[in-house]
């Protein structure tokens, strides 16, 4: 075939290069259903055929918003590209409001939906938009299901046509415009061409050691470009690519599935890592002993084996008796994984490096599409606490304020609809990231704080929050924390206590504390014990980097009640307008 050079060219070169039975894998009803390559590009051309007959133009815009990943994703993506018009995935947590904004803003003229929860959602705003017709891949009650589009493309009287709109789709052409879950105002719309995706799966495809047969169990939101660019990986290598339950069913599907890559966020990573941790607290004598020991041995792990023989053969010791289990938690054939959003803490890429199951960083944004830096396990381009080395065809450099500028072919169109906003984050070529970073002797980049969340306090001197919440959230007795104290004289820091951990430690330690979340935050018992981990936090930093004072809040910080993105970063102007009469008695008791 021709050089791939558009998104919808991917499952094509699947097709010639290595057909997989098993090329998109969803469970329906307790059973996985595999899809081939040549059923997903049937599906898809099917669906293509039927969105020319009713009406779809060139440049129109199509809306896919789905709970879950699922193989119905992937065949509409293709359909709606392949027409020329774009994709607009939409983060199914938002509100209603956002729903309506996004499809107005982007004048959405169809819409898929997943299940009834995003479709109670979107009737609740439809008659306020443009959409034609709302498809689910559920079957619904009141809702045509989008299999109906199959059958009206059965027909192939109009294949021409749609041979001619393939065609005609050029590497240049807008893609997919993705609307960001911005912390403050609007989202913005994020236009990427094909080839600003494209050259970014050729550029991360060299850095991911992918074989043939290999599986991938895929969790992390498809909507967010990073797991979609690593998903068209996937489609270029010829991997089967098996689709999650739900986050809640991640351990479960990991045994039945027994991938050999995943993608995941930190935030996961240290959900994993408590979990692990919780169970050792379960073990005795020996074998809790050796656990600790293990866990020990791995926080001074380095790759390639820079501790010695030594080393290697003490960790030889403890992969076997020890991290082969967490191995087999995860499926027992995890080869790396790769870990974005955010900077993954370095302790636990130490840990889970001498568990046998490495962590990959990677670091971009929805802006360059995403991919700027990705770490590779050979060549020696593997650094812990480092993000990699700049993929190829990307320029990265550091500015005099210490921002992260990168340019390339992955560089977004700009904001839909919004040139002054574009023009803002843009000099020359150079694309302004909004972090902050080093570049070291060896040319791996390091991520040392967010431009805009790093903060002054009265006192003129400079706090970055992230290294503190970084250091804190490694404590089992936080699961949440938030740096805050820009203008006021001292940092201090809103926190969400571990209650899962604690409610195990106050039976534990037969504390006269009830196991409501509200008792929980409120105790003073629990203060203190969290005190202790604020101090050890604080030995760290400087005098006027500590946290003076803290405050417990009383609930969950989730998705659905607006405090995380869905890529689990905190929204930090949300959660400091939900607790603010906490930070008035921080700051204004």
């Amino acid at each position: 075939m021709a050089e791939v050079t558009r998104l919808f060219d991917f499952p094509y070169y699947q097709l010639e290069n290595g057909p997989l039975d098993s090329s998109l894998v969803t469970k329906y009803d307790g059973t996985w259903v595999k899809t081939s390559t040549k059923e997903y590009l049937d599906k898809a051309n099917a669906l293509s055929r039927a969105l020319l007959k009713l009406g779809v133009k060139k440049d129109d815009k199509i809306a896919v918003i789905s709970s879950n990943n699922r193989t119905e994703w992937h065949i509409v993506d293709i359909g709606i590209l392949q027409t020329g018009a774009q994709s607009i995935p939409i983060y199914p947590t938002i509100c209603a409001e956002d729903y309506e904004y996004i499809l107005n803003h982007s004048e959405s003229i169809y819409c898929f939906v997943s299940d009834e929860v995003v479709l109670e959602k979107i009737n609740k705003i439809k008659s306020k938009t443009k959409l034609k017709e709302v498809y689910s891949f559920d079957s619904i009650k009141g809702c045509e299901n989008y299999a109906a589009l199959f059958k009206l493309g059965n027909d192939t009287s109009n294949q021409k046509e749609l041979d001619a709109r393939k065609d005609a789709v050029k590497p240049s052409d807008l893609a997919t415009i993705i609307y960001t879950s911005g912390t403050t105002g609007k989202p913005k719309g994020v236009m990427l061409s094909h080839w600003n995706i494209a050259s970014n799966v050729f550029a991360v495809e060299k850095r991911f050691p992918l074989e043939v047969g290999d599986k991938t169990l895929s969790f992390l939101p498809i909507c967010h470009i990073f797991e979609r660019v690593y998903l068209y990986v996937c489609q270029y290598c010829c991997i089967s690519i098996y689709f999650a339950e739900s986050i809640d069913k991640i351990g479960d599907n990991l045994k039945e599935v027994k991938p050999n890559v995943i993608t995941l966020v930190p935030r996961l990573v240290e959900k994993v890592y408590d979990k692990i941790m919780a169970k050792a607290e379960e073990l005795t004598g020996i074998k809790k002993g050796l656990f600790y020991w293990a866990v020990k041995l791995g926080e001074t792990y380095e790759p390639y084996g820079k501790n010695g023989w030594w080393y290697e053969f003490k960790l030889s010791i403890a992969r076997k008796l020890i991290f082969s289990k967490w191995q087999e938690a995860m499926g027992g054939n995890i080869v790396f994984m790769a870990s974005g959003s955010a900077a993954l803490t370095p302790r636990l890429g130490h840990i889970f490096g001498a568990a046998g199951l490495p962590i990959m960083e990677c670091y971009g944004l929805t802006e360059t599409s995403p991919g700027v830096t990705v770490s590779d396990r050979r060549n020696n381009t593997w650094k812990i606490g480092y993000v990699g080395k700049p993929l190829d065809g990307v320029e990265v450099k550091i500015a005099d304020d210490g921002e992260i500028l990168c340019k390339g072919p992955n560089i977004m169109m700009g904001y839909y609809k919004d040139p002054e906003k574009t023009a803002e984050v843009m000099t020359g070529d150079y694309f302004h990231t909004g972090d902050k970073g080093e570049i070291d002797s060896d040319g791996f980049l390091k991520i040392t704080g967010r431009k805009k969340e790093m903060f002054k306090t009265s006192g003129g001197k400079y706090v970055v929050p992230t290294l503190l919440e970084n250091e804190l959230k490694q404590s089992r007795f936080v699961e949440q924390a938030m740096v805050i104290g820009e203008g006021e004289k001292m940092p201090a820091a809103l926190i969400q206590p571990n209650f899962e951990y604690l409610k195990e430690w106050i039976d534990r330690k037969n504390h006269p504390i009830g196991i409501s979340e509200l008792e929980i935050s409120s105790s003073e018992i629990v203060y203190s014990r969290i005190q202790k981990e604020i101090n050890k936090c604080n030995s760290k930093f400087g005098k006027w980097e500590q946290i003076k004072v803290f405050k417990l809040t009383p609930d969950l910080w989730t998705i659905d009640a607006g405090h995380l993105t869905p890529t689990l970063k905190m929204r930090r102007s949300i959660i400091k307008e939900k607790y603010s009469d906490l930070i008035e008695l921080i700051y204004r008791p």
